[in-house]
C-alpha cells in the first residue's frame, strides 16, 4: 500500500477549529498519503490552518458538499481516494483498514459506517433520518449499506473516474451510493467510530432542509435510473381512478343505457390515455436508460486500475 498514490480529499466550509487536528490525525495514520483540503468558499481561516497543518489546499468557488467532491475528483489523480469530512468527528485511525479493505478484496467502495460511542455525537433526528432514507434507498436501487449517508468513504480508482456528479450539497452521498449499486460495482462497509465535534466547530447539517434534498435526489435518481418502475407507478395509479371512476358509469349504461355523467366519461377515457402515455414513456426511457448505464460500465472498464496500470502488482 505504501507504494500506491493514496489521497485524502477533506470537503471544508469553516472548519477553523477542527481541520488542524484532522489533517495530522490522517497525516499520522497515512504517512504517504497526499491531503487535500477542498476550501469551499470558507469565511475563517480554514484555509490558512490546513496549509499551515501540511495540507495541500484547493480552493472550490461554487457552494455546496457535491460541488467541493466533485472538484476533487476531477482536479487530483491518485490510485485510492479516502473522503472524509474535515469537522474531526471520524476516526482517523480506521483509514488504512479500510483502504486495505478495498485493495484486498478488489472493492469499488468502502463506507465508514457510523457508530457513536457518545450520544452527543449523532442526534437522534438525524439518526432516524438517516434510517429512513438508507432504507428508501434501499427499496429502489438495492440493500448494500446501513449507513448510505457516512462522510467517510474510500473509492477506487475506477469509481471516481466513471463517476458523473449532479449533485451540489449533501445529498452526495446519495448519489455516491447509487453509482456504485446502478453498476453493481462490489463495495462494502466497516464500522467507525463516530465522534462529536470539536468546540467551535459547527454542523452546517440542516435536519429538515438537506433530509428534503435527499429525498428529492432519490426521487429523481428513482426516475432517471429506473424509469420503467417510475411511470409503471403513474401508469398504475391513472388506470385504477379511471376504472373506479367508470364502474358506476358502466352498471348505469347496463341498467338504463344511457350515460348520464359525460364528464366523467370523458375523464375516464382521458386518464387511460394518459396512463398508457406514461407506459409508453417507460419504456422508452428504460431502453435509454439501460444504454447510458451500459455507457458507464464501459467508461468504468476503460479507467486503468492505477495510474501506471497495474495496481496488483505495486500493492
Amino acid at each position: 500500500m505504501g507504494q500506491l498514490d493514496v489521497v485524502v480529499l477533506i470537503p471544508c466550509y469553516n472548519e477553523e477549529a477542527a481541520v488542524a487536528r484532522v489533517v495530522a490525525d490522517f497525516r499520522a495514520t497515512l504517512p504517504a498519503a497526499r491531503i487535500v483540503v477542498l476550501d469551499n468558499n470558507s469565511t475563517d481561516r480554514t484555509g490558512e490552518v490546513a496549509r499551515a497543518a501540511g495540507a495541500q489546499v484547493l480552493k472550490v468557488a461554487l457552494q455546496g458538499k457535491g460541488n467541493a467532491v466533485r472538484r476533487g475528483f476531477a482536479d487530483v489523480d491518485a490510485d485510492v481516494y479516502l473522503l472524509v469530512d474535515g469537522d474531526d468527528t471520524y476516526e482517523a485511525a480506521a483509514a488504512p483498514a479500510l483502504v486495505r479493505k478495498l485493495l484486498d478484496e478488489g472493492l469499488d467502495m468502502v463506507v465508514g459506517a457510523r457508530r457513536d460511542e457518545q450520544a452527543a455525537a449523532y442526534r437522534p433526528g438525524h439518526r432516524l433520518g438517516n434510517i429512513l432514507l438508507t432504507r428508501c434507498a434501499g427499496m429502489l436501487f438495492g440493500h448494500a449499506f446501513d449507513d448510505m449517508l457516512s462522510g467517510y468513504r474510500v473509492f477506487s480508482r475506477r469509481y471516481v473516474r466513471s463517476f458523473a456528479a449532479h449533485a451540489k450539497g449533501f445529498e452526495i452521498e446519495t448519489e455516491l451510493a447509487v453509482h456504485a449499486l446502478q453498476l453493481r460495482m462490489p463495495v462494502a462497509e466497516v464500522d467507525t467510530v463516530y465522534g462529536v465535534r470539536p468546540e467551535g466547530s459547527h454542523s452546517k447539517l440542516n435536519t429538515w432542509r438537506d433530509g428534503w434534498r435527499i429525498l428529492c435526489t432519490i426521487a429523481k435518481l428513482f426516475k432517471s435510473e429506473r424509469p420503467l418502475l417510475f411511470f409503471s407507478l403513474g401508469f398504475a395509479l391513472a388506470e385504477l381512478i379511471a376504472f373506479s371512476l367508470a364502474v358506476p358509469l358502466l352498471v348505469t349504461y347496463v341498467e338504463t343505457g344511457l350515460v348520464p355523467r359525460f364528464p366523467t366519461a370523458i375523464l375516464c377515457g382521458a386518464l387511460g390515455v394518459l396512463g398508457f402515455l406514461l407506459l409508453a414513456c417507460g419504456l422508452i426511457l428504460d431502453t435509454v436508460t439501460r444504454g447510458r448505464t451500459e455507457a458507464k460500465h464501459l467508461a468504468y472498464l476503460a479507467v486503468p486500475i492505477s495510474k501506471d496500470g497495474n495496481r496488483a502488482e505495486r500493492a
